[in-house]
């Protein structure tokens, strides 16, 4: 593990293989240690930098204050970059990461080479999707709801209901001890996350997105994060979209190969 000052927060991130960089950013209770089922094969290829954003693993946050919102994580993303001093990176971004990550783009493009959104978290206004209805959807009234019991002190029934909103009813159950613990890990930034004063997505954002750009999702993923990849695929200008069968919304743990085929086969065509 290093870790690089940025805006006044010491940020941790593991780096392996060597090659043109390729930074990863994970989404809600992840941390570095997200995308290491994949780090194999994309590392053959790139420079595989994975960070943890502010409050996540390895600092252990109590869930108190301001300084856990989606702007804050986009300008320490880019201040990271900034400081990686090493011109032009491509970045990966996973659910929450991924709309950090699109948020990257439209604000500075000069630092991005490719853009890949990993079944981005968010919502889509009425301009990107005139179906869309006011106010939080049902997946960030769950998530909501699973904060809620975690601050109340019942971190395993809150997991619970967070991972089973996404993958399912058991999945919690099903999950390996590991990744169990890497989300037991982050709990309490789900807290941070009710705060995170989260812009919907507008067709005028997906339209400023100049970079070229990825979309993957797995195609078991069930619920709003499909829909909001395809609103954002079908309006980011150029965009590809690749779906991975048999895989769900963490499709680089389930069928890492795949991914990172599909991953490197964009970064070099």
């Amino acid at each position: 593990m290093q870790t690089l000052s940025v805006n006044g927060y010491n940020m941790a991130y593991l780096e392996v293989g060597q090659g043109p960089p390729l930074l990863c950013v994970h989404g809600s209770l992840g941390d570095f240690r997200t995308w290491s089922a994949a780090f194999g094969p994309l590392s053959n290829d790139r420079r595989v930098i994975s960070l943890s954003l502010r409050h996540f693993f390895p600092e252990h946050w109590d869930g108190v204050g301001d300084s856990y919102s989606i702007a804050l994580h986009t300008a320490d993303v880019i201040a990271f970059i900034e400081k990686l001093d090493t011109g032009p990176v491509d970045l990966m971004g996973h659910s929450r990461g991924g709309h950090v990550s699109f948020r990257v783009a439209q604000r500075r493009p000069d630092l991005l080479r490719r853009l890949i959104l990993v079944e981005p978290g968010g919502e889509c206004d009425a301009t990107l999707d005139p179906a869309a209805k006011l106010g939080p959807s049902a997946l960030a009234a769950r998530i909501a709801a699973a904060a809620e019991k975690i601050a109340a002190g019942d971190v395993e029934g809150g997991l619970t209901l967070f991972f089973d909103a996404i993958e399912g009813s058991g999945a919690w159950t099903r999950l390996p001890a590991a990744a169990k613990q890497q989300l037991r890990d982050n709990a309490m930034t789900l807290i941070g996350q009710t705060r995170d004063k989260r812009p919907p997505f507008s067709k005028a954002d997906a339209e400023a997105i100049k970079v070229p750009t990825l979309f993957i999702g797995g195609a078991d993923t069930r619920g709003a994060l499909p829909h909001v990849l395809h609103m954002l695929g079908a309006h980011v200008p150029g965009a590809k979209t690749a779906m991975i069968s048999g895989a769900s919304h963490w499709m680089f743990e389930q069928a890492p190969q795949r991914f990172s085929e599909i991953v490197l086969e964009f970064l070099v065509t």
